[in-house]
């Protein structure tokens, strides 16, 4: 996965288009269909983050497409530059399939698993997810809803409504060696 990921972002970086990813010679896990999220950064810092929370395609195809589209779309930055790719770190989340969390609107604070559970709020049109990684900079469970209600554009505490979802999912992450473009299995 980190080595389809770093091609990807590599043809971005350099303004080439994305191949078709060749599904028959890759494993049967990423000939699988799969759902990833592919994360840039530089020195600690974002530099782009972007993927899908259904599987749609093959897993391969879509670390691909995210891998590429977090180099040149992600609307908070721009285009990853190809100076840039010596010191660009990626990371690859394979998402396991999204499940409601089953309780009522007032348990849901207790039943949230932080540093375990990647979570989706939604409520019409308007959703957002945190990545489980992100209970490493926010490990106030409250503090997290609040802040992925911003994310999705609902008032600070909607996840407390019963008209507001909250889905969890598990996540399995891989992450290049920081300072090397070696993968390397992250956990």
């Amino acid at each position: 996965m980190l080595r389809l990921a770093r091609r990807a972002v590599t043809l971005a970086a350099h303004d080439r288009p994305l191949r078709a990813v060749e599904v028959r010679s890759a494993s049967a896990a990423l000939q699988a269909p799969g759902a990833a999220f592919v994360t840039l950064t530089r020195g600690g810092a974002l530099r782009g983050c972007i993927g899908g929370l259904e599987a749609h395609q093959s897993l391969a195809a879509d670390v691909c497409e995210h891998a590429y589209a977090a180099a040149r779309e992600d609307p908070r930055f721009e285009p990853v530059r190809p100076d840039e790719l010596e010191t660009l770190h990626i990371e690859v989340s394979r998402l396991g399939p999204p499940t409601p969390l089953d309780v009522p609107p007032e348990q849901r604070l207790d039943a949230l698993r932080p540093g375990v559970d990647g979570v989706i709020l939604r409520r019409g049109m308007l959703r957002a997810t945190f990545l489980p990684q992100v209970w490493e900079k926010v490990r106030d469970p409250l503090e997290f809803l609040d802040m992925l209600c911003d994310k999705a554009g609902l008032p600070r505490g909607a996840w407390r409504q019963g008209d507001v979802e909250m889905l969890v999912y598990p996540v399995e992450s891989f992450a290049e060696a920081v300072g090397d473009d070696a993968p390397s299995n992250a956990g």
